[in-house]
């Protein structure tokens, strides 16, 4: 009797043991319904990149393997930019030639006509060492015979400007040459004494008869070498491409003086010999 309720003890045990194994596992899956395997939840290793900077190294390592010419054009083109002086180390970072590691560059560079070397710094040299307006103009005033607008470009940064601004104060001319197609500045100092035109030759200025089509005085101009402002043969052409007909301009009425004609000069009879019927 005593075995047999030890027995009931020991299943009820048993069965309250039970029990509480099946609660806590039903807590747990409730908790995480789906088990993830532990090298699923791992998350995946990030690909391999390269430098960011990789793409600006092969861009340096092309301009240093370039042509030394090339390399030459670059400093020359930051020293005219900037319009400062730069050591061979500070080249190196504005446009990437090594001028210290290529003997080719350095020497060039050294000997460069539009290039001023100080034995440590590189600098740009212009043809004029001009600053602003008021040297300018009296740069220009020293050449009588003009001089070119190509040996004043790279003076400094805002020479044409300048050079514009004088044109329109009537301190200089602007003229194109013929053979060059470049544009010459000549002095108009009004402090020069003005030069008296003889009559006689202003008399013979204004009898030349010009030619009455354009083509004419343009070709007239060429051989004089003069650059004519006019291009009437691409005009012409243009026009005719679009079907615009060149309108001919009229030709003038002679006034003749006939006998119906009232006469006002009776006065002057030799006016009158050959009238017409």
């Amino acid at each position: 009797m005593a075995l047999q309720e030890s027995l009931d003890r020991f299943k009820k045990q048993q069965e309250k043991c039970q029990s509480t194994l099946t609660s806590i596992a039903s807590k747990k899956t409730a908790a995480n319904p789906r088990a993830v395997p532990v090298a699923a939840a791992r998350a995946p290793a990030p690909a391999v990149k390269f430098s960011n900077d990789t793409e600006r190294l092969q861009h340096i390592n092309s301009i240093r393997k370039g042509p030394v010419g090339a390399q030459i054009k670059r400093v020359i083109d930051l020293l005219l930019e900037t319009r400062q002086a730069f050591t061979p180390e500070l080249i190196n970072e504005a446009c990437y030639v090594d001028v210290n590691a290529n003997k080719a560059v350095f020497d060039s560079l050294r000997n460069n006509p539009k290039v001023y070397y100080d034995g440590k710094r590189f600098s740009y040299k212009s043809k004029h060492a001009l600053k602003d307006k008021n040297q300018l103009r009296s740069l220009i005033r020293k050449f009588s015979e003009g001089i070119p607008v190509i040996d004043l470009k790279d003076s400094y940064p805002t020479v044409m400007e300048d050079l514009q601004a004088l044109k329109a104060a009537g301190d200089i001319w602007l003229l194109s040459n013929f053979d060059s197609q470049e544009d010459i500045a000549y002095p108009n100092d009004p402090r020069l004494p003005s030069t008296k035109v003889d009559d006689e030759l202003k008399l013979f200025f204004r009898g030349i008869e010009l030619p009455r089509d354009m083509l004419d005085i343009e070709r007239d101009l060429q051989k004089n070498g003069m650059k004519p402002a006019t291009d009437t043969a691409k005009r012409r052409a243009v026009a005719q491409s679009q079907g615009i007909q060149a309108k001919s301009k009229p030709k003038k009425k002679k006034n003749e003086i006939s006998k119906r004609t009232k006469l006002t000069n009776a006065h002057l009879p030799e006016l009158f010999k050959d009238l017409k019927g």
